[in-house]
């Protein structure tokens, strides 16, 4: 173990062996383990209203997190202040809360054979998120929203057109000999403009790109333009009687369904008995075209890195891809060392970790595996039902599987869209909605570390007039 630094420089600091010689101050404080996590980052973000300036943002920041253990006993603490006299009062700090906290047999560091890093480059972090100079950011925020503004002229106002450019960096260390770090970078630029039909009614809706590297963005007009497209759809928007009929998401909020199944096959809240999902590895939960898959190494198509991807999990053991649902079949829970100790299992290496705290569990790149049939396919042979674009509320117990939200969307009349539909709930049950899969769409992309194509659920019910 590297003996502890007299100090720590406020720059250019050598993020590793800060992190290692945390981990060393804490071994000679008295912890029988020590685990410290050193993230730092900068991120810029403009959003311009009607080409105006409205908010413009640039920072950075730097942390430092602890977690040390006395025997069974643990404690975390975190800090931004990184001179030694700032470490030396976390320090203190955490093996001070140590000493207090009540004992846990399941608490502890992985063993040391299971940590590791993945080899190779997962393509996380681009140069080139910030080759754009300040005028030029401002200008592409400006682009977007000018192409949805100047798309119809029932668009009248605008909640803005944004871009948004980032870099971080995290560093891990143990005293059981792991020290890794990775980079990560993202740019991103959005708009979301308001449109007014002919009896004055508002709608609004919006668009947005999001990628590892600038080169790999949408254009700023293909997001004005996409955005206003879809404000437009919602104009003459209205209210459908309440009745049962079958629901097709849109891959933009069929992912909150992939989510909510995230959250339900957590391991937190398998081993409280708090899920739907509870003692039902190895049975049928869904229809059997269903795959759900939580792949932590995975590139993207342009060949970046995935959203949710990264060489080793909140703990520092090596990523992996994770089959949690295989023809319906639930294969796998997701869970970190301290969860699957408690259920008897093995990490599925989904730690997440923050600077303060315990680790959670948190997912890589979780994502419903394509089918065969385009969005039309699958539209085209609903004869009356809902294409919802848009979900409201958290209306999802993951305990009892209850599922009731608030959703927007398209009403489909012998397989075409005809009219925007408002101010309908959509419900049921998620242990149903699964297994009443009935077509699953071609169009997966990844926007976000969970991603889903188009699905089509029977035997919803929709609240309406």
């Amino acid at each position: 173990m590297p003996q502890a630094a007299a100090q720590f420089p406020e720059t250019a600091l050598d993020l590793e062996s800060l992190a290692a010689d945390v981990v060393a101050l804490a071994m000679k404080a008295g912890a029988s383990d020590a685990e410290a996590v050193v993230r730092e980052g900068d991120e810029f973000s403009v959003n311009v209203r009607l080409g105006e300036v409205e908010t413009l943002t640039e920072s950075g920041s730097r942390g430092l997190g602890l977690r040390v253990f006395l025997g069974t006993k643990s404690a975390s603490a975190s800090t931004s202040d990184l001179t030694a006299e700032g470490i030396r009062q976390l320090v203190d700090g955490a093996m001070a809360l140590a000493k207090v906290t009540e004992e846990d047999p399941f608490t502890g560091l992985p063993d040391t054979a299971e940590f590791g890093s993945i080899p190779g480059d997962l393509h996380l972090y681009y140069e080139d998120v910030y080759s754009l100079p300040g005028p030029e950011r401002i200008e592409w925020a400006r682009r977007a929203e000018a192409a949805a503004l100047a798309a119809d002229p029932r668009i009248t106002n605008s909640d803005g057109g944004s871009f948004d450019a980032a870099t971080g960096r995290k560093v891990l260390a143990n005293s059981r000999g792991f020290v890794g770090g990775y980079r990560t970078s993202y740019a991103g630029v959005s708009a979301a403009p308001l449109a007014m039909d002919l009896n004055g009614q508002m709608q609004r809706d919006g668009w947005w790109s999001g990628a590892r590297r600038l080169a790999d963005l949408e254009s700023p007009e293909s997001i004005g333009q996409e955005a206003a497209r879809r404000t437009l759809r919602r104009l003459g928007a209205r209210r459908v009687p309440t009745q049962r009929v079958p629901i097709v998401f849109a891959p933009e909020v069929a992912q909150s369904l992939i989510g909510a199944v995230f959250e339900a096959a957590s391991g937190d809240s398998i081993w409280r008995g708090a899920s739907f999902l509870a003692g039902r590895l190895g049975e049928q939960i869904a229809a059997s075209t269903l795959h759900l898959i939580d792949d932590n190494t995975m590139l993207l198509p342009t060949g970046a890195g995935g959203f949710g991807s990264s060489p080793f999990d909140g703990e520092g053991l090596p990523s992996k891809r994770t089959i949690v649902v295989e023809n319906g079949v639930l294969r796998s829970y997701l869970l970190n060392t301290y969860t699957a100790r408690k259920l008897g299992l093995q990490s599925t290496h989904n730690a997440a970790r923050g600077l303060a705290g315990t680790p959670g569990i948190g997912c890589g790149n979780l994502y419903l595996e394509p089918g065969t049939l385009s969005q039309d396919q699958i539209i085209g042979d609903v004869h009356a039902g809902l294409y919802v674009t848009s979900l409201m509320g958290f209306g999802v117990n993951v305990v009892t599987g209850d599922y009731s939200r608030g959703a927007t969307g398209l009403w489909i009349e012998n397989g075409q869209l005809t009219h925007a539909v408002e101010e309908v709930t959509i419900a049921g049950n998620l242990a149903e909605m699964l297994l009443n899969v009935t077509a699953i769409g071609n169009d997966l992309v990844f926007r976000g570390s969970v991603a889903s194509p188009t699905l089509r659920v029977d035997g919803m019910t929709i609240a309406g007039a």
